[in-house]
């Protein structure tokens, strides 16, 4: 009885999560009896109010690496800043992950999410409403999501400075 009420409550969280698969590719290993295929899922998760993840997980089927990629990101969420009314980040911040760079800038009431790829995906699964984003460098998808998901969180460490 309780193990039905758990999962209710946890179908009942999913339902209010956004998801975002960012990258499905399917990897061969090759052995000596043959090829070994297998999927990498890389997925953002998010409440959109404020809350994000990104994870990478693998499984020998696509739904099966796309259900443990939403898993851990679910457990890797974390907050970050969303400017009031305008849904917008709070100001300018460049930020690089490997061989990506961002550049997120706040944007003007009604402008929407101007970024491409997987940059977009990241934001809207945050809960951005009003941004402007520029991929400088890498065209990975992967590199940039986690580019993004780098400055927003370098963001919120600056406003927790700024405040004190």
């Amino acid at each position: 009885m309780v193990d039905k009420q758990k999962t209710a409550q946890e179908e009942k969280n999913n339902k209010r999560l956004l998801t975002e698969v960012i990258s499905l590719k399917r990897v061969a290993k090759v052995t000596a009896g043959g090829k070994r295929l297998r999927f990498s899922a890389v997925v953002a998760v998010g409440d959109g109010a404020g809350n994000v993840g990104i994870a990478l997980a693998h499984g020998r089927e696509a739904p099966d690496a796309i259900r443990k990629a939403i898993d851990k990101a679910k457990n890797k969420m974390m907050a970050v800043p969303i400017v009031g009314g305008q849904k917008t980040v709070p100001f300018r911040l460049e930020g690089k992950f490997r061989s990506a760079r961002i550049i997120i800038k706040p944007a003007a009431a009604g402008a929407g999410i101007v970024a491409g790829g997987s940059v977009r995906q990241v934001l809207t699964v945050a809960g951005y409403q009003n941004v402007v984003a520029k991929q400088v460098g890498a065209a990975n998808s992967v590199a940039n999501a986690y580019a993004t998901l780098h400055i927003l969180y370098k963001m919120k460490e600056k406003l927790e400075c700024l405040s004190l």
